[in-house]
C-alpha cells in the first residue's frame, strides 16, 4: 500500500484508468457489434484504411481509445483536440501541421475531436474542406445524438458509429484485467475482491469503464491488509459507493430516451415497466415536477376521454408533490403512472385536436355563419346576426338535429372519432345516436 501511495507523489503517476487503456484491439473490450471478426470497421482498422467518422456513445465506452488504436494501426500521426477548450484558431494550426506532416513524412493525420458537438455549426464548417481534400481524417467523439448536434454537411462526410454502454460481463472483464495485470494494473497488490462485490461495483459504474476503474482504484487504496493480501469487504465497498454515481443529464440523449421509454410503457399498458423507468429517472436526479408535468401530458394524449379520471389523478399527483415534496410526494406520481398504465387508452382527443388545428391553419379566416353570431345590438340583429339560431335546450332531447355549427366550407367535417374503449364506448354510442337524428332532420 505504501509503495502505491508513494507512486501518487511522483510526477509520473497515472490513474489506473489511464494505465489500463487498451494498447491493441485484442485488449479492447466491448463494442462487438463494431469490432467482432469480420465486421467492416475491424477490417478497416486492421488494413490501416480509415475514413472520417463520428463515434457516438455514452461516457467511458472507449471512444478515445478506439481512435488511438486506429491511428497506431494505420501508422498515422495522431492529434487530439477538445471542443470544450479549443476554437477555430486551434483547428487552423492543426491543419497547417497536418499538411506539413503529409508533405515531409508522407504520413496521414488523424484529428480526434473530443466532445465535437460542443463546436457550433460555424466551427464545424471549418473542418469541411480539409476532410474533403484529405488533409486529415476526422474522428469526432460525442455523447449526444449527431443528428441534432452536428450539421448535415459534416455528417455527409463522416460515417457514424454507435458505441453501446458496456454491460456487466464486459466491465467484469475489465476489472479482472486490472486486478491481474502486474505491469500496468493492480496485480502486484494481490487484492482479494469477491465476485458478488465486484458486481456491486460494476452496477455503480453504470456502463462506464473509466468510472469502474476509478472506483476500483479507490477501493484498492482503502482496502485493509489481511496476511499477505488486501481484502475488499462489503463495508468498505458501501463506504466507497455511499454517494450515488449515476447522474441525470437533463440535456443529454439518455434523458429523452428514458422519458420516451416511460411514456411508451404507459401507452403500452405496462405498469411494471412504467414504474421501472419512473424510478430510474427519480434515482438519476430528474426533477419530480418535470415528471409530474409529463404524466399530465400522458393523461391527455394517451387516455383522454376513455377515462377522464386519469387527468384528474395526474393533476392531483402534481399537487400532492407540491404539498409534500420528496420523497413522500413521489409516491403520488408513481400512483398516477400505474393508474395511467392500467386504464383504458385512447388518443382520439389528441388526434382530433391535431386534425382540427391543421384545418384551422389551412382553411384561412372563414367567417362565422350568421346564425352562430352574437347579436347584442339592434344593428347586428338587422344584419341577420343570430337569425334562425336554434337554442338547443328548447329542442327535443336538448339537441337541435340537423343544425350546422361549422363555417359553410367545412360543413360536416368530423375530427373526433371515439374509440371502443372505456368511457369512449358510451360517447361513441351517444354521437352515433345524434348523427342519426341529423340524418333524419336532413331528409325531412
Amino acid at each position: 500500500m505504501k509503495q502505491e501511495s508513494d507512486k501518487r507523489n511522483t510526477a509520473a503517476y497515472q490513474p489506473l484508468a489511464t494505465r489500463m487503456r487498451p494498447q491493441s484491439l485484442q485488449e479492447y473490450s466491448g463494442q462487438a457489434h463494431l469490432l467482432a471478426e469480420g465486421k467492416p470497421l475491424r477490417r478497416a482498422i486492421l488494413q490501416g484504411v480509415l475514413h472520417s467518422m463520428i463515434l457516438w456513445g455514452p461516457p467511458g465506452t472507449g471512444k478515445t481509445t478506439l481512435a488511438e488504436l486506429m491511428a497506431a494501426k494505420a501508422n498515422a500521426h495522431f492529434e487530439r483536440l477538445s471542443a470544450i477548450s479549443s476554437g477555430v484558431k486551434d483547428i487552423r494550426r492543426l491543419v497547417d501541421e497536418a499538411k506539413a506532416m503529409r508533405a515531409n513524412e508522407n504520413r496521414a493525420t488523424i484529428l480526434f475531436v473530443d466532445e465535437v458537438h460542443r463546436f457550433n455549426k460555424a466551427q464545424q464548417d471549418v473542418f469541411l474542406p480539409f476532410v474533403e481534400d484529405g488533409t486529415f481524417i476526422l474522428i469526432g467523439a460525442t455523447t449526444e445524438n449527431p443528428s441534432f448536434e452536428l450539421n448535415s454537411a459534416l455528417l455527409s462526410r463522416a460515417r457514424v458509429y454507435v458505441l453501446k454502454r458496456l454491460d456487466e460481463a464486459v466491465l467484469l472483464e475489465i476489472i479482472e484485467a486490472a486486478l491481474s495485470n502486474k505491469e500496468r494494473g493492480l496485480g502486484q497488490l494481490a487484492i482479494e475482491f469477491p465476485l458478488p462485490l465486484r458486481r456491486i461495483l460494476v452496477t455503480a459504474a453504470d456502463g462506464d469503464a473509466r468510472q469502474a476503474l476509478n472506483l476500483l482504484e479507490i477501493v484498492a487504496d482503502m482496502a485493509q491488509a489481511k496476511e499477505d493480501k488486501l481484502l475488499v469487504t462489503e463495508a468498505l465497498l458501501a463506504e466507497v459507493l455511499q454517494v450515488s454515481l449515476r447522474r441525470f443529464d437533463k440535456n443529454g440523449e439518455a434523458f429523452y430516451d428514458q422519458i420516451s421509454a416511460l411514456h411508451k410503457a404507459v401507452r403500452g399498458s405496462s405498469p411494471d415497466a412504467a414504474l421501472y423507468w419512473l424510478c430510474r429517472m427519480f434515482d438519476g436526479g430528474c426533477d419530480p415536477r418535470y415528471l409530474a408535468r409529463r404524466v399530465i401530458r400522458m393523461a391527455c394524449e394517451d387516455i383522454g376521454l376513455a377515462d377522464p379520471r386519469a387527468l384528474q389523478l395526474a393533476l392531483n399527483a402534481a399537487d400532492v408533490y407540491e404539498r409534500l415534496g420528496s420523497p413522500e410526494g413521489e409516491l403520488a406520481i408513481a400512483e398516477a403512472v400505474i393508474y395511467l398504465a392500467t386504464t383504458s387508452k385512447s388518443n382520439a382527443v389528441y388526434t382530433a385536436f391535431g386534425a382540427a388545428m391543421r384545418a384551422a391553419q389551412q382553411s384561412g379566416s372563414l367567417e362565422v355563419p350568421l346564425h352562430l353570431r352574437n347579436a347584442p345590438t339592434k344593428l347586428m340583429k338587422e344584419l341577420g346576426y343570430a337569425k334562425h339560431y336554434r337554442y338547443a335546450h328548447d329542442e327535443v332531447n336538448a339537441y337541435a338535429a340537423g343544425e350546422n355549427y361549422f363555417p359553410e366550407k367545412l360543413k360536416d367535417h368530423a375530427y373526433y372519432q371515439p374509440t371502443a374503449r372505456g368511457l369512449e364506448t358510451k360517447i361513441a354510442e351517444r354521437l352515433n345516436y345524434l348523427r342519426e337524428l341529423d340524418k333524419k332532420a336532413g331528409s325531412a
